[in-house]
């Protein structure tokens, strides 16, 4: 049976999961307190400036698709 912190792992796997539904979140679940800050706020951020610029919302869904891949990359 595989560590939670090898890369493919079951732990990776929910923590990727959970990074799609809410961006940083699968950091909080790897236990990264500010990866999952940084995730959280530039994704929502982009998303929330939406209504001004087109390209704080493609900036906000970049870093939601990088704390996918980065929860699902992590070797703790």
């Amino acid at each position: 049976m595989s560590s939670p912190s090898k890369q493919g792992s079951a732990g990776n796997v929910i923590a990727a999961i959970a990074s799609f539904f809410i961006p940083g979140l699968g950091q909080l679940v790897q236990g990264r307190l500010l990866s999952a800050i940084l995730f959280a706020v530039i994704a929502f951020g982009g998303y929330a400036l939406y209504w001004m610029l087109f390209i704080p919302a493609i900036i906000g869904f970049i870093a939601h698709v990088w704390s996918i891949i980065d929860a699902a990359r992590y070797k703790g």
